[in-house]
């Protein structure tokens, strides 16, 4: 694990200003970004490069998604201190620590074994808590539902019917349930935003072109 010394938390401090200036607004992830040790998700041999605004392979043919990606889908899913996530796509366990940071209750599935393992100690050595099974995360985890948001990050070519049957429906005291989503093709997705509005109702919005590594099934 990489020492985080006054170098990191200047390039950290600079990242946060790229990110502002690449549209988002929202402080909360902002303040997260600004925070979570980024080095600490990457291999030793690419720690040098952990606050340039780009992906970086992690290894098994998956990447940790750039910066102003993660925060983009985190501003989407619109998160209050105390929601439960889901995240789809463990990967490095950097999206999840953005997540607890920002004072949420993260679940998160991986279906690569050694991604698993791997994210998981970084986010216990930093401390933050996180609950992170290995699993199909297409049929994401029934067992805790309903969630205030899934966040995806993976592409697919068609939203998963049962990753919205686990959103939570709206009530008296909260809005429904936030999915973040990469969809399109194995090249290129846009990013979608479905909210649950009722028992068997949602509406969806489209925002920005991506290129995500494609969410398997199985």
């Amino acid at each position: 694990m990489a020492k985080s010394g006054g170098v990191y938390t200047r390039r950290r401090a600079h990242l946060v200003e790229i990110v502002r200036a690449r549209g988002i607004t929202d402080e909360r992830v902002l303040e997260a970004i600004g925070c979570v040790k980024r080095e600490c998700f990457i291999e030793p041999g690419l720690q040098h490069r952990a606050y340039e605004d780009r992906p970086l392979p992690i290894g098994l043919l998956q990447t940790i998604s750039q910066p102003s990606t993660v925060a983009f889908q985190t501003m989407l899913l619109d998160t209050k201190p105390g929601d439960s996530i889901l995240e789809i796509g463990t990967g490095s366990g950097y999206q999840a620590a953005i997540l607890c940071a920002m004072g949420v209750q993260v679940y998160s599935i991986e279906r690569h074994r050694e991604l698993h393992e791997r994210a998981k100690s970084v986010l216990e050595e930093l401390n933050y808590r996180a609950l992170l099974r290995v699993g199909d995360g297409t049929k994401g985890w029934p067992s805790l539902a309903p969630f205030d948001g899934i966040i995806v990050t993976a592409g697919t070519m068609k939203v998963p019917q049962m990753l919205l049957d686990q959103l939570q429906e709206p009530d008296g005291t909260k809005q429904g349930g936030r999915l973040v989503v990469p969809v399109g093709d194995r090249y290129a997705q846009e990013m979608t935003r479905v909210v649950r509005t009722g028992q068997d109702s949602y509406e969806s919005s489209k925002s920005g072109a991506f290129s995500f590594v494609p969410l398997v099934s199985g």
